[in-house]
């Protein structure tokens, strides 16, 4: 069950072009189970229709302190609200607020709430950059009022500067973090992702079908929980700012990035999936069809779970990753003994939307806990990859806090 499922989120919209976002915001989180009130101010209806949001949010638009059947909409707005948003977040409204005016539906509401405050800025780079929305800015930080920071990109007027209003999965993703418990808060955690590219020339490389949705699904969770990150990774895929990332390629290059970034780490998650081989003397040149079928000698390429199990820390956790298309409990288990690692996440990638490439996954997770002499299997069905890391985090997390985890059995 998603993080935000019953809860109460008031949306409120300004009037800047970026408005149209917010209607994207809007679905994502009634589709994971918030109640969404609208509010619009009366500028933003000039960019955005109160209908779109009456059909997709949980209740109709509110737009003003006077029209509506209650007498006192903002304070029953702002009681009622587990979390204010407001997205986008124009200058005028950020130093409305900033000054405690109360001129509207929105504003007033924002005044009288005690629930958490997000806002997420967008406008233009010069309004941006200026003293008086960074002093605005850094006035409301000081009060508590959280922010997405806008991104850089193409603008309302066609040139390239900071100020376009965030990705609605990214401020989708950081309302979410206000919701969840900060078990990991102090935890650093590094974790693996996507597929190692062994060369066989400056062209061609041995691989596997990684996407790392997984793995970085899994960093973005430890996140939201409140640990310090550093995801290792293969592929290029959208992270958050506070989490540290290291680019790698292949298994000797990700081999030497973990056993820098495991010394000190509370819980390391293996989750890249590297390749098993490569290639012995790769060629310097690219190989030509004209020179004939290359003869390409492969060794086997160092095992990292293997490595980081043997100099595994007292008081450290370590999850290994296997994917298997048969025996899958069979080779987990044996992939656990041999690894030194506490826990092995299985999942047989030749069943339908498991593993490589797919947005969904189906996991068998195998737990040895201190002390115990049988191994501990908990099985948790087909989901967003999201969810899959939720547990696997729960799991992980239950080790530190001696609680069994739900869902399990004993082998």
């Amino acid at each position: 069950m998603s993080v935000l499922a019953g809860r109460r989120i008031v949306l409120g919209v300004s009037g800047g072009i970026a408005a149209y976002k917010a209607i994207e915001v809007c679905r994502r989180l009634v589709d994971l189970g918030a109640h969404v009130s609208p509010v619009l101010t009366e500028a933003s209806r000039h960019f955005v229709g109160e209908t779109t949001f009456s059909a997709l949010a949980s209740e109709p638009v509110q737009t003003s302190l006077w029209d509506e059947a209650s007498p006192i909409p903002h304070t029953k707005l702002g009681q009622g609200a587990d979390l204010v948003v407001v997205c986008p977040a124009t200058a005028r409204l950020l130093g409305t607020y900033a000054a405690g005016i109360a001129d509207d539906l929105l504003t007033a509401t924002l005044l009288a709430t005690r629930a958490p405050v997000l806002v997420c800025p967008a406008m233009h780079t010069e309004m941006w950059e200026h003293p008086a929305v960074q002093d605005n800015l850094a006035l409301l930080a000081r009060r508590g009022v959280h922010m997405v920071p806008p991104e850089e990109g193409r603008l309302a007027g066609g040139d390239i500067g900071k100020g376009r209003l965030a990705d609605p999965a990214v401020i989708v993703e950081a309302i979410e973090r206000l919701f969840v418990p900060a078990e990991l808060q102090g935890w650093k955690v590094v974790v693996s992702s996507g597929g190692t590219r062994e060369a066989i020339d400056p062209v061609r490389f041995i691989g596997n079908r990684s996407s790392g949705k997984q793995g970085h699904a899994i960093a973005a969770e430890a996140d939201r929980r409140g640990a310090k990150v550093t995801l290792v990774t293969t592929v290029d895929r959208p992270i958050t700012d506070s989490i540290v990332q290291v680019r790698v390629e292949s298994a000797e290059q990700m081999r030497q990035a973990m056993m820098t970034a495991a010394t000190d780490a509370d819980l390391v998650v293996m989750a890249a999936a590297v390749a098993d081989f490569r290639p012995v003397d790769p060629a310097a040149g690219k190989i030509k069809k004209d020179q004939g079928v290359p003869q390409v000698i492969l060794e086997p390429t160092p095992d990292i779970l293997a490595a980081l199990g043997a100099l595994k820390p007292q008081g450290q956790i370590l999850v290994g990753f296997a994917a298997e298309t048969s025996d899958l409990r069979e080779n987990a288990l044996g992939k656990l003994t041999r690894k030194g690692a506490d826990l092995i996440v299985a999942n047989d990638v030749s069943a339908p939307q498991v593993g490589f490439e797919h947005d969904t996954n189906q996991v068998v997770i195998l737990v040895r806990r201190p002390g115990a002499d049988e191994v501990e299997v908990i099985d948790v069905p087909l989901d967003d990859k999201r969810r899959i890391a939720a547990s696997v985090l729960d799991v992980a997390a239950s080790l530190r806090s001696g609680t069994p985890a739900t869902g399990s059995d004993r082998t």
